[in-house]
């Protein structure tokens, strides 16, 4: 028995009292593995805390990585989203002041796009339309998770919605609560990890000059500064900085945050003027133990952290749950258990390793290029004069940021198919 701390409209009525899958969490990547799953002849209940509302209406922006737009075209909800996002071409990497920035092309891939820049209400709001299409999923909103039964066979959610404890039983709960997962917590598996030193100060800017679909990432000794071109000529700016400079950035008046932002920014896209809300998060690398234990499978920031240079956080997420829903797939195929570890080990097995990679990579950026220690100076420097010059190590490190190295999952294959028309290949 596994008791969870208390936290809290129905888009679709609990119709059965037992599911295949139970996923809890409704945000980008628990709404995304429901709509993996929703045409696989599972039935699958989602359980969010949050109304519908307040879980649409998040500020969070992301970059959107190629093998993702991939996952999202696979399960048949890209198109949906792709007319509301932005598409960037170009990808300048500047070390501080110092001439000689990196700059990655499309056809440093044989393409003719870099990623996406999405926000979060269209992403979301989208993903939650495509199920609310499905028979097969059922969406409970305001649900908070308060108690589950691992048992033998099934695992027994019990939750409160509108002031009344309901329960459902599954094979198999997904936790896709996020990065202080109680469902993680009260399973007892334990995280490795640290605090960075620094936090992130994130906000939308509106720039005089066109912003031209480049993501800029201008490294700076006290942490990168990250640009993302948004539609409707705005930007995206995550600027990170050690805690006590964050949080006095976040205390400035508009007029003075905004000529220091300016300073920062530079000159590429002439004077720029704040566009929304200033928003703060501390910045952490967490990689669970364990993924899944019998009955349960921790997905996206529920199972791992990372620094948020380079954008890469939730197109890990969404790695997660196209692996995990070709696991589950398989097994139900083969007539086997969803719940059974055996199965949900070749989930983690897979994810695991990849996922870490990803962790070291962004932790060896942050802290090789927050530093002004000479010998490590020297050393990026060559590594950037490396990236400039030597073909193959740019394109491996394009290919490491856009997601295509590592294992291909099948709603990716499905999607290479349609790269080269208008789905995916001309905008």
């Amino acid at each position: 028995m596994s008791s969870l701390p208390q936290s809290v409209s129905t888009d679709t009525p609990v119709t059965r009292s037992h599911y295949d899958v139970a996923i809890v969490g409704g945000g980008v990547v628990g709404s995304a593995l429901a709509c993996a799953l929703r045409d696989s002849g599972l039935q699958v209940i989602l359980l969010d805390a949050q109304s519908r509302e307040a879980a649409i209406a998040r500020q969070q922006v992301y970059a959107v990585t190629l093998l993702t737009g991939q996952i999202l075209q696979g399960i048949g909800v890209w198109e949906a989203i792709l007319p509301q996002i932005n598409t960037f071409r170009q990808i300048r990497l500047s070390d501080g002041d110092r001439p000689g920035d990196v700059r990655f092309l499309p056809q440093d891939l044989d393409g003719d796009r870099l990623g996406y820049v999405a926000e979060h209400t269209p992403l979301l709001k989208s993903l939650r339309e495509y199920l609310d299409k499905s028979d097969k999923v059922c969406t409970l909103c305001s649900a908070s998770v308060q108690q589950i039964d691992y048992g033998a066979e099934v695992a027994t959610v019990t939750y409160q919605h509108h002031d009344q404890e309901q329960q459902v039983t599954a094979n198999l709960v997904v936790a896709a609560d996020g990065g202080r997962s109680p469902l993680r917590e009260a399973a007892g598996i334990s995280t490795r990890g640290w605090k960075y030193w620094q936090s992130c100060v994130t906000f939308k800017v509106k720039p005089e000059k066109s912003h031209e679909d480049i993501a800029y990432e201008k490294f700076q000794a006290s942490g990168p500064f990250a640009i993302l071109p948004l539609p409707g000529n705005r930007c995206n700016v995550v600027w990170t900085a050690p805690h006590a400079e964050a949080k006095a950035l976040m205390d400035l008046d508009e007029a003075a945050f905004t000529e220091r932002l300016q300073r920062r920014f530079g000159s590429d896209l002439g004077r720029v003027e704040l566009a929304s809300s200033r928003y703060l998060f501390p910045v952490q690398l967490m990689q669970s133990d364990r993924y899944v234990k019998p009955r349960l499978a921790l997905v996206g920031d529920a199972a791992h952290r990372c620094h948020p240079v380079g954008g890469q956080g939730m197109n890990l997420g969404i790695r997660d749950i196209a692996a995990l829903a070709e696991v589950l797939q398989t097994a139900q195929q083969q007539g086997q258990d969803l719940g059974d570890v055996t199965v949900l080990r070749r989930y983690e097995r897979w994810r695991k390793l990849e996922n870490l990679t990803i962790l070291g990579f962004t932790d060896l950026l942050d802290r090789t290029f927050s530093n002004t220690w000479f010998p490590l100076v020297v050393m990026r420097q060559l590594g950037l004069w490396g990236l400039r010059h030597v073909q193959p190590l740019k394109v491996f490190a394009l290919r490491l940021m856009t997601g295509l190295l590592g294992r291909r999952p099948q709603l990716a294959q499905q999607a290479s198919i349609f790269e080269t028309d208008n789905a995916i290949g001309n905008i």
